[in-house]
């Protein structure tokens, strides 16, 4: 009794040593560059959701470069992740047709964003898309029609900042500022024909993106889910309209309802506003972050500040 029971006991040791190390040395077909997977099942995901300053680094991010260098392999909520920092190697991901890459996001984001979203789309389709995006965002769309209208918005919420009686929460204001401009020229919408405000369900699924996929009342994901499900609402009903209507405004969703309604056409109806969806939270999101942070700095370093007026009267 006492031999079998020091048997199995060695056994469990066996296996468990073996799952652990198997766990913290994952098999691939090629060689996986440093880093740590973390603790079994948990990985490392207590340390990437970690709160940190938004001037800054993430922490998690920042230790891991200092260690294992621009590119690393971790383990977040469960998935097997390698990270890169590197921007050579980041470019040439996003812009070459490299077939033995695919993109790929966790269940969690493709919940948030849609199972047919931009994000998780590969090859031809990838490349339709983007395309696609680019007659919105490329260099000369944005410098001949939407560079002077941006402007204009600047220019009257700079007067409306400078006009107030308090202070500015500059952050809340670019947001504002961002997002009224982008939500006109992609769905042509106006914040005050709706009940169900678009902002402020966008702010709501922001705070649950990066956030531990826990679907229950409380949580940050669960508030996230109900943001996106009365944001996609109102611009399903606006996309609904005007492709009853056939009334153009003049904006992306008029050559999006083109691309739908083109014989074998590669978008249809719920993938067309999943791509509004994630193109109006992306455009004001990291816009307004980006604004924010250059303010910011500006303010901290007006020597900098001082050149730039210089450049810019020059």
């Amino acid at each position: 009794m006492y031999v079998a029971a020091v048997l199995l006991v060695t056994l469990l040791v066996v296996k468990i040593s073996h799952w652990v190390y198997t766990w913290a040395n994952p098999k691939c077909n090629g060689k996986l560059p440093p880093g740590s997977m973390g603790l079994p099942i948990i990985g490392e995901t207590i340390q990437f959701f970690t709160p940190y300053s938004l001037y800054e680094t993430q922490p998690f991010i920042k230790k891991r470069m200092a260690r294992y260098g621009s590119v690393f392999r971790t383990n977040i909520a469960g998935q097997k992740v390698i990270v890169s920092t590197d921007p050579v190697t980041n470019y040439s991901i996003m812009n070459t047709e490299n077939k033995s890459l695919l993109f790929w996001c966790t269940d969690g984001l493709s919940h948030i964003f849609g199972n047919q979203n931009f994000l998780s789309q590969h090859g031809s389709v990838h490349k339709y898309l983007r395309s696609l995006v680019l007659h919105l965002t490329g260099r000369e769309i944005l410098r001949q029609k939407f560079l002077h209208e941006i402007d204009q918005t600047t220019r009257a919420h700079l007067h409306s900042w400078a006009s107030s009686p308090g202070t500015v929460n500059v952050r809340d204001a670019c947001a504002e500022m961002i997002f009224e401009s982008c939500a006109k020229k992609l769905i042509s919408y106006d914040e005050s024909k709706y009940s169900k405000k678009l902002r402020q369900n966008y702010r709501a699924f922001k705070l649950g993106i990066v956030s531990f996929p826990m679907y229950f009342p409380g949580f940050a994901f669960y508030e996230c889910i109900k943001g996106r499900k009365h944001i996609r609402k109102v611009i399903e009903d606006i996309y609904q309209e005007r492709k009853a209507t056939k009334v153009p405004g003049h904006d992306f969703l008029d050559r999006v309802l083109e691309e739908v309604e083109k014989e074998n056409a590669v978008l249809n109806d719920s993938n067309a506003i999943d791509l509004l969806f994630v193109l109006l939270f992306a455009a004001f999101e990291t816009v307004s972050q980006s604004i924010t942070l250059i303010t910011k700095y500006l303010t901290d370093h007006p020597q900098v500040l001082a050149e730039l007026t210089v450049c810019a009267t020059a």
